[in-house]
């Protein structure tokens, strides 16, 4: 079973798709991103970046302490389609790669980039 947790542009995840409708969509019908995954997927967070500019690693560690102290791990980072467009259109600071990396070296995770191309 895949454990996923999910983080948004926490400027724009509430406004682009209200109460994140099409990333939970595209895991009921594995589309998008998680056609990846032939099991059953776990949605254990669903979050936001903490805001610019970068604000994203203490989030994550956050949601990593918390995740732990409840019992609840996710293996798998995805970036909601929302962050992708805030870095295609709305000049958002983030360097995806840079950030893919960290949350591997300093959390052990896989980070996907995008949930759906709805």
């Amino acid at each position: 079973m895949a454990k996923v947790a999910i983080v948004g542009c926490k400027r724009i995840q509430d406004q682009l798709c209200i109460a994140c409708e099409k990333c939970l969509k595209a895991i009921k019908y594995k589309d998008g991103t998680f056609s990846r995954y032939e099991d059953e997927i776990d949605l254990i967070a669903l979050g936001n970046c903490g805001d610019c500019p970068g604000l994203i690693m203490p989030k994550l560690v956050l949601m990593n302490e918390i995740a732990e102290s409840i019992g609840q791990e996710y293996d798998i980072i995805h970036f909601g389609t929302c962050m992708v467009k805030a870095k295609k259109t709305g000049q958002c600071p983030l360097d995806f790669e840079q950030i893919a990396k960290l949350v591997k070296d300093n959390f052990g995770k896989e980070v996907v980039i995008g949930t759906h191309d709805y």
